[in-house]
């Protein structure tokens, strides 16, 4: 008997189609880094409460991935004003990520959270971001390389490729993981964490001082984020197959 793959649902984001037509979308990497890596069924969600049930879609899942996403968490989800410069937003996806969270951790239901995602697995236990951390003193240029006239590197290479080191916490989760104190990943983000939420255990840290990896506290099961993209080439890359194969076991352990 073929042994049942674990399904996991992997959030949408919101955008016009077009300019006109409201769509939900997600990239293929995170489809299939689920699918390769993980070994299990990758179902994309609509990223909206007033479509997705989260109740219902942890009855149907085995287990949650927030990705990363073009559209920033709102600030006023941790207490601060909104401005154009940080646009866009997706207060839809903020309000149905932020309580599948919450939802998943009290479940035990095993929950991966990457970039955006990341963040929002902080905001949900009452954490802050900044828009621009490469504004913050000594902070490094987190944002994707780009060409000399503004356009994304078009090798995905270059533009994924490692840039920066991250101290993991000894004894940690992500050390035990790993079995070692430091790693090397990619860094494609302008905003990211600037105070840790009250559940939020930082797991490692960039040079510069950026939270890379965290932890929730006291989670009944795999509640695990990273601020680097690690669905890019997750079939290979070894950090990032790493994380998907332990997200995957975690699926098959049940919560």
């Amino acid at each position: 008997m073929t042994r049942k793959k674990p399904v996991v649902g992997v959030i949408g984001g919101g955008h016009l189609l077009e300019d006109k037509f409201p769509a939900q979308r997600v990239t293929e990497r995170n489809l299939r880094a689920v699918a390769e890596a993980a070994d299990a069924l990758p179902l994309m969600f609509a990223a909206a409460p007033d479509i997705t049930d989260a109740g219902a879609l942890l009855d149907a899942v085995d287990g949650i991935m927030l990705t990363g996403a073009r559209a920033n968490v709102h600030p006023a989800r941790f207490g601060q004003p909104a401005d154009p410069r940080h646009e866009p937003y997706d207060p839809d996806r903020d309000a149905l990520a932020l309580a599948l969270v919450e939802a998943c951790v009290d479940r035990g239901v095993p929950l991966l959270g990457v970039c955006r995602g990341f963040q929002e697995m902080n905001v949900a236990y009452g954490g802050s971001l900044h828009p621009e951390i490469r504004e913050l003193p000594g902070r490094l240029n987190h944002r994707a390389p780009r060409l000399d006239n503004g356009e994304l590197h078009p090798d995905h290479d270059v533009l994924f490729g490692d840039r920066h080191d991250v101290r993991l916490t000894p004894g940690g989760a992500f050390a035990k993981l790993y079995g070692v104190d430091t790693i090397r990943v990619n860094s494609l983000h302008g905003q990211g964490i600037l105070d840790p939420g009250a559940r939020i255990v930082v797991e490692g840290v960039a040079e510069d001082g950026t939270i890379e990896a965290i932890r929730i506290a006291d989670a009944p099961g795999f509640a695990l984020g990273v601020q680097w993209h690690a669905e890019y080439d997750a079939a290979r890359n070894p950090i990032n197959r790493t994380l998907f194969a332990a997200f995957g076991d975690a699926l098959r352990r049940g919560p």
